[in-house]
């Protein structure tokens, strides 16, 4: 058992399915009080009473006050996991931006703005981002998505450098292929850049686990993303290029 999060008071958005779901079960067996929230009502019921919870369903940026109340007045862990898989290039609706920016990246602001007086009180608060590696590198096919992950990323790192002197831990999650729903709808990009190295959701929890165990905040339940990564910052060109040729392959199968 992890002690950090043993009776703790959990939040998980996103959590009628796929990694916000495994999330969720996993705190609850870690000995976790947890609030389940998600746009789907009967999902969000469904997780919750399978792991003996609480169903918060509605709109992820507003349901910090009722998931705070549900669980007896304090939040200790809030995981901004919902997300948006928005594809599309520069040429996307404006609409599709907006809901992606929304979704992606305000809804933990929101949540942030929420949490964080009370966090900074009493000097403890954990806050976890579902990011994804697109957030760290980026994805083909798929720009709202590519940038407002990369946006997610920064306001996590930022809330960590701010507060962790004062007690706040941050962990941003940056997992490649996941065997979601979100990944189904990735189209043909996500067969070609994520089905063959996805994972199941369960081994993004686990991964969330040791980070937690480890005090990191970055968190790559796909180890080799560490790599990609150091070639993004120090041979940017070299990066792009390689990113490009797979840009290439799947405009040929398109």
């Amino acid at each position: 058992m992890v002690e950090a999060v043993q009776d703790a008071g959990v939040v998980v958005t996103g959590a009628g399915g796929g990694i916000g779901a495994a999330l969720a079960r996993r705190f609850a067996a870690e000995g976790a009080r947890v609030v389940v929230n998600d746009l789907d009502a009967a999902k969000a019921k469904a997780v919750a009473e399978e792991i003996e919870a609480i169903a918060v369903p509605g709109d992820a940026s507003t349901i910090v006050a009722e998931a705070r109340d549900a669980l007896g007045g304090t939040i200790d862990v809030y995981c901004a996991n919902a997300g948006l898989p928005s594809a599309g290039s520069e040429s996307a609706d404006e609409k599709v931006w907006a809901l992606a920016w929304d979704v992606n990246v305000m809804a933990h602001v929101r949540a942030a703005q929420e949490l964080l007086p009370a966090w900074l009180e009493r000097g403890s608060g954990r806050f976890v981002s579902t990011v994804s590696a697109a957030g760290l590198l980026t994805m083909i096919g798929a720009a709202p998505y590519s940038v407002t992950k990369h946006g997610a990323y920064a306001f996590a790192e930022w809330l960590s450098l701010t507060y962790r002197h004062r007690g706040v831990k941050v962990h941003a999650i940056c997992p490649q292929g996941v065997r979601t729903d979100m990944l189904d709808a990735t189209g043909s990009a996500g067969d070609l850049v994520l089905q063959p190295t996805a994972i199941e959701p369960e081994t993004v929890a686990e991964a969330l686990f040791a980070g937690i165990e480890e005090d990191r905040f970055l968190i790559l339940p796909h180890p080799e993303v560490a790599g990609y990564y150091q070639v993004r910052a120090a041979e940017p060109d070299r990066w792009l290029t390689n990113m490009n040729h797979i840009q290439q392959k799947w405009e040929a199968t398109r």
